[in-house]
């Protein structure tokens, strides 16, 4: 049975509570955007792309109400139109680092104005317009990710370090970038995912992602989910873990996703992604961002103009999760319906907590996106606007 994080019909949007996960799996009912914007900040639900979704469908849901409770169309003064307008600015405070949220809103406010301009144009077309194109947005997202793991999965089997193309490979992988970080299937995570059902994955390593643990909690609930042979390792294990393998089977990519890709290819990814980088060139792996189009942003120039989000220390120095407890014939269990936090760290701990950090694009080897892979020139750089191209398709 397919994951699936987010669930959408028309005029009723549902998003599985990531904060719960992976002990309790449990639907959130998203009427407004006032309730998007809380569910992305608390995180509830994270990943530039789901980010993107969620946000969008929340204003297309109540679009689809206001014109299943209103008694007349209209098309009295610019209220609708400057309403849903001033919606997608407002979502784009939630998070401002993933650029995907962003890139959509721009796309969607320009429709709504194109659309409210047409002559004879009502408060109703212009809701519905809204909606087509969100839904096709949510389509489209589906539709990339398994293309973005089609083309990372052929890119490694031919790039990267294996004795043979055909020999199954093992991979280490950052954070969440599956089905729960996106509309479904997954960027980082989708390559992955492609490489195990074409039967080249050997084995998947995960990073726990100190802080708050989306590898631990969300990457370990989509592998166990889907079966895929896979070992969680601590961030600061990574290095080791590299290291051990070299001297056996080796590892044959890092894979990460993004939040977002700068026009010379420095990328803003989960804080570690940065410290995954310098190992993977240290120990020669080659090191892959998969990330669809909208997570590139060819305004912004490089990392240095990239905003990172800072959140609070507390996520630092406390852990939440169910408590272990002893049953009445002496047998441990996970007490799944309570949620216990504690403190890891000494009474008036401060506390330094990026969201993100930067990798210089000197450390990236591939960008792997829906339309195929950019790599660098013969001058050691991208050239993302090829990516834009009309009818691309990349090698």
């Amino acid at each position: 049975m397919t994951l699936q994080a987010i669930k959408y019909s028309r005029g009723k949007l549902e998003i599985l509570d990531q904060l719960k996960l992976p002990h309790q799996e449990i639907y959130l009912e998203i009427t407004s955007p006032e309730e998007a914007w809380n569910a992305i900040k608390l995180m509830q639900v994270r990943g530039a792309p789901a980010i993107a979704i969620v946000a969008i469908l929340s204003l297309a849901v109540w679009g689809a109400n206001y014109i299943h409770t209103s008694t007349h169309d209209t098309d009295s003064g610019k209220i609708i139109p400057q309403f849903f307008s001033d919606q997608l600015k407002y979502l784009i405070t939630s998070r401002p680092t993933a650029v995907n949220l962003a890139e959509a809103a721009t796309r969607l406010d320009a429709l709504i104005w194109s659309t409210w301009e047409q002559s004879n144009s009502t408060e109703f077309a212009v809701i519905e317009s809204y909606i087509k194109a969100a839904e096709q947005m949510l389509m489209d997202d589906l539709k990339d990710n398994e293309n973005i793991g089609r083309h990372g999965a052929e890119w490694i089997m031919h790039n990267a370090k294996a004795n043979h193309r055909e020999e199954k490979i093992n991979v280490l992988t950052h954070c969440n970038t599956g089905s729960l970080a996106t509309a479904g299937y997954g960027t980082a995570l989708g390559v992955i995912r492609s490489l195990h059902s074409h039967r080249l994955l050997l084995h998947a390593y995960y990073t726990e992602t100190r802080p708050y643990n989306q590898g631990s909690r969300l990457t370990g609930y989509e592998l166990i989910h889907d079966k895929i042979p896979a070992t969680l390792v601590t961030d600061s294990m990574a290095a080791s873990l590299l290291c051990r393998l070299s001297y056996l089977k080796g590892m044959a990519a890092v894979i990460v996703g993004a939040d977002r890709v700068a026009a010379n290819g420095d990328t803003a990814n989960k804080i570690g992604t940065y410290s995954l980088a310098i190992l993977a060139r240290y120990h020669n792996v080659k090191f892959i961002v998969a990330a669809p189009r909208t997570t590139v942003d060819l305004n912004t120039k490089s990392g240095v103009d990239i905003v990172i989000e800072e959140r609070a220390s507390t996520e630092v120095t406390r852990i939440k999760g169910p408590p272990i407890q002893l049953s009445l014939d002496n047998q441990l269990y996970t007490a799944k319906d309570r949620v216990e936090e504690i403190s890891t760290a000494a009474e008036y701990t401060q506390a330094w907590n990026p969201a993100f950090d930067i990798t210089p694009a000197e450390l990236i080897d591939a960008i792997v996106t829906e339309v195929g892979v950019a790599e660098k020139n013969t001058d050691g750089r991208f050239d993302l606007q090829v990516l834009f191209e009309t009818n691309v398709c990349m090698p």
